[in-house]
């Protein structure tokens, strides 16, 4: 974390020079250089603060996950409207210095404030990690959650300016629509799962059915002959920010119940090859994305861009919930067998 924070603060000083470089190769290789290192930074913060996270609270962990996200709603709602208003009022350059001064104060707080945590080395792999069929669906999972995302981050304002004729202050305000519910739902779930684990497997099957919902009736689906509508897209939006959150914060905690299940050593070294799993699958939606979508929407409409994203997340819950369904009779099996062997223990002493 201190080295995210150390090399995030400079780069976004940095990125307020770029616009003084000649434009070309030069500029376009410049860019990419400087959000690669940065990408590595926002690598380092989240896979270094999920392992704490669960290693400070290893019993709430979904708990505390969802109150950090509210930050990171707050960080989604605030950030847009903020960054415009100081660059309308003092330019391209300020948003990024004023960025770059909060990172940098950030990193002697995060030597104080944070404990220091020994973690012994450990020999298990992503690749014994990768191994379990229930991890491989989780990881999906986490696939469409970012990919969606991703998506509507890149078309949805482009298609709220062009189909409802709206300027990008009303769109920032659509936004929401979607933060909102998330910072709702996030610590909700969170708190709820964490005091009733078996509710982990169903919340995140019923959020990725739900998501798919709201994605078919964001356009809506030009195969449903519904007339798309202002108020129906916010309202889908807020759909999918609260399926989010249902299918996004048990996600975490799952894949290391799974992984101490399946006899990883209990430690940081393991809460960090899963956070680093998680971090690395979601970076992989958050490519995958705007790329798909920006094509879809581009080549067809963003109506079937979003039935294709939607189709996507069924995709996750549906082989999600028949894992869970055929897992539940070779969990209850041993059960009856320990209490057989229970009941004909006195019997046999006899």
């Amino acid at each position: 974390m201190f080295f995210s924070s150390s090399a995030d603060s400079p780069l976004s000083f940095i990125l307020r020079l770029l616009d003084r470089v000649p434009a070309g190769p030069a500029f376009i290789s410049l860019c990419f250089i400087v959000r690669s290192v940065d990408a590595l930074g926002f690598a380092a913060a989240m896979t270094s603060s999920f392992a704490v996270t669960a290693k400070i609270f290893p019993n709430n962990v979904a708990t505390v996950l969802g109150s950090l996200e509210i930050f990171t709603g707050l960080g989604l709602i605030l950030g847009p409207p903020l960054g415009g208003w100081f660059y309308q009022s003092f330019g391209y350059e300020v948003p990024f210095m004023l960025l770059g001064c909060f990172l940098l104060i950030m990193v002697p707080f995060n030597i104080y404030i944070l404990p220091t945590i020994d973690a012994d080395p450990s020999k298990d792999s992503f690749l014994r990690l990768l191994t379990h069929v229930k991890i491989v669906l989780l990881c999906y999972v986490i696939f469409t959650l970012s990919a969606g995302l991703g998506f509507l981050d890149a078309t949805l304002s482009l298609y709220a300016i062009e189909k409802y004729d709206l300027s990008p202050g009303y769109v920032g305000l659509i936004m929401l629509g979607l933060s909102l519910p998330y910072c709702l739902a996030s610590p909700l779930m969170g708190y709820f799962t964490d005091k009733y684990p078996a509710t982990r497997s169903w919340f995140m099957v019923t959020g990725g059915v739900t998501t798919a919902i709201g994605f078919c009736l964001c356009g809506p689906a030009p195969f449903l002959q519904i007339p798309s509508q202002l108020w129906l897209l916010v309202f889908m939006l807020g759909v999918i920010g609260f399926s989010l959150g249902m299918t996004a914060i048990p996600t975490f905690p799952e894949i290391i119940a799974c992984a101490y299940k399946e006899g990883f050593q209990e430690g940081l070294s393991t809460l960090g090859m899963v956070s680093g799993l998680f971090g690395a699958v979601w970076s992989v939606g958050m490519f995958y994305g705007p790329i798909a979508g920006g094509l879809i929407t581009q080549h067809l409409s963003f109506e079937w861009a979003a039935v294709i994203q939607g189709g996507l997340a069924l995709l996750g819950a549906f082989p999600l919930a028949v894992y869970y369904i055929c897992q539940r009779p070779q969990q209850s099996s041993p059960e009856a067998g320990s209490r057989q062997s229970d009941e004909l223990t006195p019997l046999l002493n006899e």
